[in-house]
This record gives structure tokens, sequence and C-alpha cells, in this order.
């Protein structure tokens, strides 16, 4: 991978890699291997981009493909994620991963079924209802709701409702 795409490319959407790939596993080691993954699927894909969207709503739908195949391949068990992110990001404005509250908030995510985990990912990210739809190949009339029945199944999980 030359180092102009990465910094061009893959730093600036860093974050919506982290976060997509935290998301989706439980350990520290599964973590570098798919944030490797992502990146390295992004730099092999990337004469695929054809501009239609933006980068980063490209990057979120790739990096969310790799992820759920990564996720089918290898289930995970254990809860042993640690908040280190890769030495590269940290000081792209990601320590915010350090918080408590945000470490509840990613284990009651990761509760949630796969489709539901990429759907409030994109929307804690403030993305749009089209945008989301776009992003996980839906319909973006039906989003709205689907955000509605998943908060409401966070609000338990974090109220201790649902184990």
């Amino acid at each position: 991978m030359s180092n102009d795409f990465y910094t061009s490319v893959i730093l600036p959407n860093a974050g919506i890699i982290i976060k997509i790939c935290r998301a989706y596993t439980d350990t520290q080691e599964d973590f570098e291997d798919y944030y490797q993954e992502v990146c390295l699927q992004i730099w092999k894909s990337r004469n695929k981009f054809l501009g239609q969207s933006k980068w980063s709503t490209w990057i979120y739908r790739l990096s969310l493909n790799v992820c759920l195949t990564l996720t089918k391949k290898k289930k995970v068990t254990t809860n042993n994620f640690s908040s280190d992110v890769p030495i590269e990001v940290i000081e792209d404005s990601n320590q915010e991963f350090t918080d408590k509250s945000l470490e509840l908030l990613f284990k009651a995510i990761k509760q949630l079924s796969e489709i539901d985990r990429a759907v409030v990912l994109l929307y804690l990210e403030k993305k749009s209802y089209q945008e989301i739809a776009e992003i996980i190949d839906t319909n973006h009339n039906n989003i709205g709701t689907r955000i509605n029945r998943i908060k409401k199944r966070l609000k338990k999980i974090l109220d201790g409702k649902i184990n």
C-alpha cells in the first residue's frame, strides 16, 4: 500500500474503519486483523471506486462487507476487547474509545444483529437515512422505523433488561 493512498484515503477515514471493526470484534487481536483486512481490501478495490458516492460512503460499505464476511468465517466468543487503537490513528481524534460509557454502548451494540449494528453505527455517524440505505443496500423508507426499534432494544440492553 502506498504512503500517499494511506495518508490521503485510509487515515482520514480511520475513524469509520475503527468503529465498524470494533463493533464486529471482541478482542484486540481480532480488531487488528479486521482493521488490517479492511485497509487491504480498500487498497485492492481502490480502482473500483467510481466516484458515484463519497469516499466515506464507499469505505463504510466496504468496511461493513469485510467485517461481515470475516465475522461469518470466524465466530468470536470472547469479550476481552482492549480499547487500544493502532498507533497510526491515535492522533486521529479517536481517543474517545477509552470512555467507559462508550465502551458500554459498544458492548450493547455487539448484542444486536449484524445488520442492526451496521445501521446504528451509521446513525451514530449522523448519516442520512438515504446514505444508510445506500451503504447497507436497502430501501431508505424503512430505515427510520429500524432505527427506532434499535434504539428501544439498546435502551433495554443498557438498562439491564436484556442480557
